[in-house]
């Protein structure tokens, strides 16, 4: 623990655990509601968009949902997936 401290000390670095990400193309209503800014409500509309129009193919197609516009979801970005080998 001593040398860990030492090491944040002298590197001023802390690393944080990358958080896990939430795929929005499986994820239930409950899961999505994890994110910030996302409610039982926009979590529900993200659920029916999917159903309606298929898998979201990038993340910034979640802006085609009612309620999330581009400030919620640039607090978002960094949360989300849309699947392994699609875009983040």
């Amino acid at each position: 623990v001593i040398l860990a401290c030492a090491a944040i000390l002298a590197t001023g670095v802390v690393r944080a655990e990358e958080p896990e990400l939430v795929n929005i193309n499986t994820a239930s209503v409950q899961e999505l509601q994890v994110l910030p800014r996302i409610g039982p409500v926009v979590a529900q509309r993200i659920v029916d968009y999917r159903e309606k129009n298929g898998a979201f193919e990038g993340t910034a197609e979640l802006m085609n949902v009612n309620g999330i516009g581009v400030t919620t979801f640039s607090g978002l970005t960094h949360l989300i997936t849309v699947g392994e080998g699609q875009e983040r």
